[in-house]
């Protein structure tokens, strides 16, 4: 399986709908064993100032930006099915 990144921001309302497809998505066999490394910028901007991005949530797969700005479940579903390719 791939690494994934997630990069978001606690009062980002965009952020936390994505959270949320992320957890019901990671309740469901298919998805379960992901790991997904959440990284808030605003805590962490040691780590989120290494990457291209300016909209969040963003997500990366192996280190290949696959997703940013406002997410829906497609969107985050997208993301781990490429992870687990």
């Amino acid at each position: 399986m791939k690494n994934i990144k997630m990069f978001m921001f606690d009062s980002c309302p965009y952020c936390q709908s994505a959270l949320r497809y992320l957890a019901e998505l990671q309740n469901q066999d298919k998805y379960k064993d992901l790991k997904v490394e959440i990284i808030n910028e605003r805590k962490q901007p040691e780590i989120a100032d290494q990457y291209d991005y300016y909209y969040v949530p963003t997500f990366y797969v192996d280190e290949e930006k696959i997703h940013e700005g406002s997410a829906e479940m497609a969107d985050v579903k997208r993301v781990l099915d490429l992870a687990m390719r």
